[in-house]
């Protein structure tokens, strides 16, 4: 090593972790090499599946000192192209929450049980996983802080919610247990900017530690830089506040 460098290595791949009801699911996970500690991050994937773009989110948080991992909440219904199992999931009503909330625990678990974790554990979502990232901060009081981005139907109405997903979201904010970042562009059908008001009143009402941010010229999935919904300028502010949430709450 030249001196004067200041090395950087990476370790990525598959492992196995126990999520909902002790099965074991598939999930990527992402870290500095080195001795730590670090600060956990469990990455919630959008409808989409575990695509190569939430593999490069999870690197990408791993590049920035958190040893992070994507749990793949569409393993059951797979093996297969992630187009095809996410149609599979869809079409049968989404991720069941109770299962949602087993397997992301699952991965809190696997995250605490690494040598190099320092036993801080946050979560981020987007779109779906935005969603599901507001309802495991709710049902998991072990997380540090949680980061949702622009997560639809946090707010819902009585036809949007069935046996898999049957209650909002909002109506779970009185047990919120750790501190929430919100990310949101105005352009947002879903959530729109009626529901972030919403989301925020409840907030406010049962005193919780949030930060809610809301982007010009953006809507959903600005953070997705392989879709034309994708936003430079949003998202690179966002990143910056994302990380500065995750330094603030889940330092060593």
């Amino acid at each position: 090593m030249p001196e004067g460098v200041v090395y950087e290595g990476m370790l990525a791949e598959t492992v196995g972790l126990t999520g909902h009801n002790g099965e074991v699911i598939s999930g990527y996970l992402a870290r500095p090499l080195g001795a730590g500690p670090y600060g956990g991050v469990v990455v919630i994937h959008e409808v989409f599946g575990l695509v190569e773009h939430f593999k490069e989110l999870t690197r990408k948080i791993a590049a920035h000192g958190y040893v992070a991992i994507a749990p793949d909440l569409h393993h059951r219904e797979g093996p297969g192209n992630p187009d095809d199992v996410a149609a599979v999931v869809r079409a049968a009503g989404g991720v069941p929450d109770e299962r949602c909330i087993g397997d992301v625990e699952g991965a809190v678990r696997y995250l605490r049980s690494l040598p190099y974790c320092n036993g801080k554990v946050g979560a981020i979502g987007y779109c779906s996983g935005g969603r599901q990232t507001y309802l495991v901060a709710c049902n998991i009081p072990s997380l540090n802080a949680a980061v949702a981005c622009y997560g639809g139907r946090v707010v819902a109405t009585p036809d949007q919610l069935s046996p898999r997903q049957p209650v909002a979201p909002i109506d779970m904010t009185a047990n919120l247990a750790c501190p929430l970042l919100g990310l949101f562009g105005v352009e947002d059908g879903n959530p729109s900017p009626e529901h972030v008001a919403r989301m925020e009143e409840e907030l406010k009402r049962h005193g919780k530690t949030y930060a809610f941010h809301t982007y010009q010229n953006a809507g959903h999935g600005f953070f997705a830089d392989y879709r034309p919904s994708y936003r430079v300028e949003a998202a690179a502010d966002g990143w910056n506040r994302v990380f500065a949430w995750f330094d603030q709450y889940l330092s060593a």
